[in-house]
């Protein structure tokens, strides 16, 4: 009995110093888990995000006569709203969260903000912050999305990358020697190295373009940003002819296809968590100028690609990455602002493209994949795709109802 006693105590002692199997998405460490791929996947998504939806930025704090302070304030907002969603987000669910301000949004606001003074302007992104948030927070939004069909989703998202994989090659005749040399370097890195891939495109792109077009790097002037705190003042009109269609564009252009994006990457996001999580950011930095901060669909296809890790649970790394560059340029957006800005436009277009690549193979995929919904998919992609915007509404909302509308008349009986 004594024996058998102490075997059993070895036999225990030996089970609490066993490591248990590692869950994925749970416990990772984070030192094992940083890549130099989803470094550099942050790095290619804030280079996107800063060197084209910004400009809308610019346009719109010009259409509401911002003065620069205003601006820089609203340009900080959005990038530390957007940082502080990466990187807590991406570290606490241990997924690649990545989050930014919503370019159909900003479009909206470049004919809508004129109309209104600055102070209801901010009272209007205070409701439609509130509004995001309760959408989110009960679920609701989360189980609409839920019931849609899997491969009108990813007909969706096809139709959204398409654009950026046909505009490296429309961007041919803009800088040809830049393009066709940072796609054959993608090609070869794919070859021989595919986890590089994008990496070596960027490197060889920005050689490129220095050696061709000119590659300006001006850091600009000023230190860091001082957000300045305007106090909302709220009106009917402007609770009608802003809160309510920006609210509608976060959630139908922006905040479904993001959650799209990460279930056609094999995710299963928290809806309320990071939706609710978005809205409650966008109610606290509205008083600085922020119009919201969302879901990203496009650079989130770039950090949730098997080009940021081959491994689906390694990638979070690269939401975290993206997040403190988010913040490291809001933070400084006087001296780091002007760096995207002035990227040659073909760059970006083969960096996105190519970056993109993976998501939009996969998208495609999936998207043709059920053929009894084939007809809803192809409508969708089709829709989504031609870039048609109504009611100031983008065309991927468009591109979902006109798919979902196809497969019930077809399908449903």
């Amino acid at each position: 009995m004594a024996e058998h006693r102490v075997e059993m105590q070895q036999q225990q002692r030996a089970e609490r110093n066993t490591e248990a199997p590692e869950v994925p998405g749970e416990r990772r460490s984070l030192r094992r888990d940083v890549s130099i791929p989803a470094l550099l996947a942050g790095l290619v998504c804030i280079v996107v995000s800063f060197s084209g939806p910004l400009v809308v930025v610019l346009a719109a704090a010009a259409a509401g006569q911002l003065d620069q302070a205003h601006t820089a304030s609203w340009i900080w907002a959005v990038s530390i709203g957007s940082g502080l969603t990466c990187l807590l987000l991406s570290w606490w669910t241990r997924t690649p969260v990545i989050a930014a301000w919503s370019t159909p949004g900003a479009a909206l606001l470049v004919t809508s903000l004129g109309a209104f003074p600055y102070r209801e302007a901010i009272g209007a992104f205070l409701v439609s912050g509130v509004a995001v948030t309760v959408f989110g927070m009960t679920g609701l939004f989360g189980r609409l999305i839920k019931a849609v069909p899997p491969g009108i989703v990813n007909a969706m998202l096809a139709g959204i990358l398409f654009s950026f994989g046909a505009g490296v090659f429309g961007s041919l005749h803009q800088a040809p020697v830049l393009v066709l040399g940072s796609f054959a370097a993608f090609l070869l890195a794919k070859r021989y190295a595919p986890r590089y891939a994008v990496p070596v495109a960027l490197l060889a792109g920005g050689i490129l373009a220095a050696t061709t077009v000119g590659l300006p790097l001006h850091l600009g002037s000023g230190g860091p940003v001082r957000p300045v705190l305007t106090a909302p003042a709220f009106s009917w009109p402007a609770t009608v002819g802003l809160a309510l269609p920006l609210t509608i564009v976060v959630l139908a252009s922006q905040n479904a296809p993001g959650l799209g994006i990460m279930r056609a990457s094999g995710y299963r996001p928290d809806d309320r968590l990071l939706i609710g999580a978005t809205g409650a950011l966008s109610v606290l930095l509205a008083p600085f100028g922020s119009p919201g901060v969302n879901l990203a669909a496009i650079t989130a296809a770039i950090c949730t690609s098997p080009e940021s890790h081959p491994d689906p649970d390694r990638r979070y790394i690269a939401g975290m990455s993206a997040g403190a560059l988010y913040l490291l340029v809001g933070s400084f957006g006087g001296v780091l602002v002007s760096l995207f800005t002035g990227l040659p436009p073909a760059l970006i277009a083969v960096i996105a493209g190519v970056a993109l690549l993976a998501s939009f193979q996969g998208s495609l995929a999936g998207a043709l994949a059920d053929e009894p919904g084939r007809d809803g998919a192809v409508v969708t992609f089709l829709a989504t795709s031609s870039g048609m915007t109504l009611f100031g509404i983008g065309p991927a909302f468009w591109g979902l109802l006109l798919g979902i509308g196809t497969h019930l008349l077809l399908r449903r009986r």
